[in-house]
């Protein structure tokens, strides 16, 4: 007799719908992956917890009694129901992550907070970014991106917001010829020669070495060690503070060199609304360097 205190299995619901659909045990046992013995016991306590027989065997197999016909359609609506209901949790799981990517000098803690603010539930990554990480986009490793424009990324792989933009500045050290100057103009910075990190505009943000000639540099750090012994200049967007840390170097406004542009950057047709959330609540608190 049915057990009111026990819940209908969804695995004996299953198997039952297998052994329906063959008409015989021997091909549902093998469809299942289970021994034969072990099916007939498993369709018996499904009619037990009912209270009827639902299939009876025949010469030829196996066919449905009237209680097995009745049953039938709403085991496999049963069972699609909990297919549908695993498959929305899924979904909702894997669309409520995301993974933000930020290069170097940009803080992007207002927009980390409003979308946490906006999406509590949601799984919410945030990943440090060198200039020498460009592949962190088109790997996968992160879902969006923010950073200065120019990127080495193929416009047609990706869509572009863009969020604020920034003047740029002059980085020497102290003593240096300019150093005193309330401005500098971008004629007069013209020729530079450039070797900027990838993530960084490659017209304006550019680091000149002075004399002879260096081991190429990556790290941040030695740049500025670099301008601060006096073998380079840089020009850098005023946003970058870096170099504000270090009290042998001074920074000069640009007069007319075009601003640094701060964008948000995904992959083109990725699904993850989180993405669009993102460039919401970015767009919304991102609007200056000191946002």
């Amino acid at each position: 007799m049915n057990d009111p205190g026990q819940d209908l299995e969804l695995r004996l619901v299953r198997y039952f719908t297998v052994v329906a659909a063959h008409q015989h045990f021997g091909r549902a046992a093998a469809d299942l992956h289970v021994a034969q013995p072990a099916l007939s016991r498993q369709i018996q306590r499904l009619e037990k917890h009912l209270g009827a027989r639902l299939l009876d065997r025949t010469p030829q197999g196996t066919q449905l009694t009237p209680a097995g016909q009745k049953f039938l359609p709403r085991a496999q609506a049963l069972l699609q129901a909990a297919h549908q209901a695993e498959q929305a949790v899924r979904e909702q799981a894997n669309t409520e992550r995301i993974t933000i990517g930020y290069v170097e000098d940009l803080v992007i803690t207002a927009a980390v907070r409003e979308l946490r603010r906006r999406h509590p539930d949601a799984e919410i990554v945030t990943r440090y970014l060198s200039c020498r990480d460009v592949g962190a986009l088109p790997d996968k490793r992160v879902d969006a991106l923010i950073a200065r424009t120019p990127l080495p990324l193929a416009a047609d792989d990706v869509f572009t917001t863009p969020l604020y933009e920034e003047p740029r500045m002059l980085v020497v050290p102290r003593g240096h010829p300019l150093a005193g100057r309330a401005s500098v103009t971008a004629e007069e910075l013209a020729g530079e020669k450039a070797a900027p990190c990838a993530f960084e505009t490659a017209d304006w943000t550019s680091y000149r070495i002075l004399g002879a000639d260096v081991p190429t540099i990556e790290s941040y750090e030695d740049k500025l060690e670099l301008i601060a012994s006096g073998r380079a200049i840089a020009v850098l967007p005023v946003g970058d503070r870096r170099s504000s840390l270090r009290p042998n170097l001074v920074t000069v406004p640009v007069e007319g060199a075009p601003p640094s542009q701060v964008v948000l950057v995904s992959r083109k047709g990725d699904p993850n609304p989180m993405i669009r959330n993102l460039r919401l609540a970015a767009k919304a608190v991102l609007t200056t360097p000191a946002a």
